[in-house]
This record gives structure tokens, C-alpha cells and sequence, in this order.
């Protein structure tokens, strides 16, 4: 979310709050708009890599760091002097040499951290899969039902439903399956009708959800349940000689599987956050910690295969436009504690599915658990504030 202040009809200075919203269209481009793609991207990549070979030269010789505005006063020059280059929107590789830059941003602050560092590296062929546009009309537009992009043509769109909001910038993606535009655009918040209802929602992997009202929804398993059609793609690939032609295919066959799978994935956690969203004015989740869960070898592929962080991020991003509250609330105790007494359960094993108490609790072991999430958000309602209202605002609560 971005905020900014502006004027209203009256020319009042009021509090506003926009959302980038992003919006994703299957491209269908000819074979010649195929290869021009193609080229745009391996001249992308090219120049990458010299950005950053320019970056580690000049720390190991000079003990000095480039910065990103040294590298874009460079993009006129490399365009005069590679023929391929001059024929790609200057834009395109200004928003390359951004990309490298916030990559190092981001390593710096890894570092900083004490996390895994993970260095920006140099990409081989192949191994890029985008490029960028930052400013509508100035390299691409929108051309009736199609979509111009400079140095590429008029590309077929599939419009399956209306932008919303001011288009800001353009990505246009490579993917297993296609070619696809994803369009950041500036809108503002549409608050949905006030529900007056709240629900607590424990995450798991044996249920997907469970919510304080008792509702529950299964896990999917997309990925365990695509194992075996995935061992036998990979089987087929491994026996082809490497970069070969049949190689090639058989690559191209597991990377659509994989891709399959995800967009399974994403589709049902879209779907149940939007339809969570629209139902509640009021949603308690646990705020968890899914790097460091993951690091259980037993848990970590059920943990990745339930999409638990998509699914907060989400949530979050379709409670902001729609002007409901979320709350993250520290899951610590919240299934060993009785939703009734408060009594702390010390026995509980992971293996115990449900719960009993001599104060008369006989609950599902995630119910009882999204019933004291609920608990521990009712406690910030009047400390707490629609997300779209506040950005910034912490919102996480205090450990039970």
C-alpha cells in the first residue's frame, strides 16, 4: 500500500490510502513476437550481468561501490555500442539495472540481519525470466484489445476480467506455460458492507484452516498428490542426453507440471481468502514464522505444500482493499491452553487431535486453538484499526 495526502472536491487536505493492485493476463504472441521476447530477455540478461561484474570488479580492485544511478547514466552508452541493445526500450534495461540494484538492497540487509546472505549472482542462459516498464505511454500501451510493447508489436491479450485503478508499470513475465502481462496499477480501496462478524483462524496441515466457528477446510495436498506424476517426468528427463532436444522437451514437460501445480495452489487460497474477507469484518491469524518452521525436516514439505505465508499474504492484501481488520496474534500456547478456563494443557503431543477439560471443553484440538486466537484479537479491536486505514501499524498482539 502506498498513502499520500490530496486534495477532495471541497480542496481539503485529507488522508488517503492507494493500493497496488497487480493484474495478470495470459499473452498469446506470434512465433516472430516470440523470438523478439526472447531476444529482449537474453539482452536483459547480458546486461545484468554486466552491471554486476561492473559491481564485484569494483570492490575487489578499488574497494568501492557502484551505486545504481552510476549504472543507469551507463544504459545510453551500452545501447550505442551493442546492436541489440539499441533495439530495446531504454526503459526495459533501466528497470533491469533497479532490479540488480534492490537485489543487493536486499543482501545488505540479510547481512545485516544475521540471516543467510545469499549473494545477487550472475545468470546464465536461461535463467532470466522477466523485464519491466515503468511508465504507461512511454514504451508500451494499450491498443484496443491488445497490448503495444516497443521493439515487440501489438501482442494478443486474454482480458478475463477489467483493470481496476490507474496503470503504473508493466512486467512482462516468461513462464512454463506462456507469456503473460502483469499490470501494477494504482487504485483505491473499495470497503465492503459492514458483516458485524469476526473469526479466529488456525492454520494447520492436516486441516488447512479452522476457524473459531467450528468450520474447517482439508488440505488439498497439491503437491503430494502430484508426486507421482512428477517422479516419472523426472525419471524421462534424467535418462536424456543433457541439452539435448528431447532434453529439452522433457525439461519444458516438468517445469509445466510445477507450474500446474502452483497455479492449483494459488487459485484455492485465493478463493477461500476472498471469500473470508467478504464474510467477516473482523480476522484473527497467527502471525507465523515460516522460514524458520520449515527448518523441520519431517514438517517442511507439508508446511511449503499448504502455502501458509501465500495464504497470509493474501489475506492481508484483500482485507486492505476492502477495508476489513486483520490481527496477527503470536500462536504460542494457543492449542495447549483451554479455550474455557484458560488452563495451560501440559500433556498435549502433537498426536492429540482432541481436547478434554474438567471444565466441560471437548473440542477439535485447531477449534479450541482458533477459539483463543479470537480471544487474544477481541483484546486489540480498540487498540487496532481496518488495515487500509493505517499502514505501518503493528499488528501483532501480545503472547498468551
Amino acid at each position: 500500500m502506498e498513502a499520500r495526502w490530496r486534495l477532495d472536491t471541497n480542496e481539503h487536505l485529507c488522508y488517503s490510502v492507494d493500493v497496488l493492485k497487480s493484474f495478470k493476463y495470459r499473452l498469446y504472441p506470434s512465433r516472430h513476437q516470440i523470438r523478439l521476447l526472447d531476444q529482449t530477455l537474453e539482452t536483459c540478461r547480458r546486461w545484468h550481468n554486466v552491471c554486476l561484474a561492473e559491481r564485484n570488479d569494483a570492490w575487489e580492485k578499488e574497494q568501492r561501490s557502484v551505486g545504481r544511478y552510476e549504472q543507469l547514466a551507463k544504459v545510453k552508452d551500452y545501447r550505442r555500442g551493442n546492436p541489440f541493445a539499441a533495439q530495446v526500450h531504454s526503459h526495459i534495461l533501466q528497470v533491469t539495472t533497479t532490479d540488480l540494484d534492490k537485489a543487493f538492497q536486499a543482501f545488505f540487509r540479510r547481512v545485516e540481519a544475521g540471516e543467510k546472505p545469499g549473494y545477487p549472482r550472475f545468470k546464465g542462459k536461461g535463467r532470466f525470466s522477466s523485464f519491466g516498464l515503468k511508465e504507461l505511454g512511454n514504451g508500451f500501451k494499450l491498443d484496443g484489445r491488445r497490448l503495444r510493447v516497443s521493439g515487440i508489436g501489438r501482442i494478443a491479450v486474454r482480458w478475463h476480467r477489467p483493470i481496476e485503478g490507474k496503470i503504473k508499470t508493466l512486467r512482462i513475465v516468461r513462464q512454463a506455460d506462456g507469456w503473460y502481462a502483469c499490470f501494477a496499477c494504482e487504485a483505491e480501496p473499495q470497503p465492503m458492507p459492514p458483516t458485524n462478524a469476526e473469526i479466529g483462524i488456525d492454520l494447520g496441515v492436516h486441516r488447512l484452516i479452522t476457524t473459531s466457528d467450528g468450520e474447517k477446510v482439508e488440505n488439498p495436498r497439491w503437491y503430494r498428490n502430484e508426486q507421482k506424476s512428477l517422479r516419472i517426468l523426472q525419471r524421462r528427463m534424467s535418462r536424456r542426453t543433457r541439452f539435448g532436444r528431447n532434453w529439452s522437451q522433457a525439461v519444458k514437460a516438468v517445469q509445466t507440471q510445477h507450474q500446474h501445480i502452483t497455479n492449483r495452489r494459488k487459485d484455492f487460497l485465493n478463493k477461500l481468502a476472498n471469500d473470508l474477507v467478504s464474510r467477516y469484518d473482523r480476522i484473527v491469524i497467527e502471525k507465523l514464522q515460516v522460514s524458520n518452521m520449515v527448518r523441520n525436516h519431517r514438517l517442511s514439505k507439508s508446511i511449503l505444500d499448504a502455502g501458509w505465508g501465500y495464504f497470509g499474504q493474501q489475506l492481508l492484501a484483500k482485507a486492505a482493499y476492502a477495508g476489513r481488520t486483520i490481527v496477527e496474534v503470536n500462536p504460542a500456547f494457543t492449542s495447549k491452553t483451554c479455550s474455557q478456563c484458560g488452563q495451560r494443557f501440559e500433556s498435549l503431543t502433537l498426536a492429540d487431535r482432541w481436547v478434554e477439560h474438567e471444565c466441560g471443553l471437548s473440542l477439535d484440538r485447531d477449534h479450541n486453538a482458533a477459539l483463543n486466537l479470537l480471544k487474544a484479537g477481541r483484546a486489540l479491536w480498540g487498540a487496532t484499526w481496518a488495515v487500509r486505514a493505517t499502514p505501518g501499524v503493528p499488528q501483532a498482539a501480545a503472547p498468551l
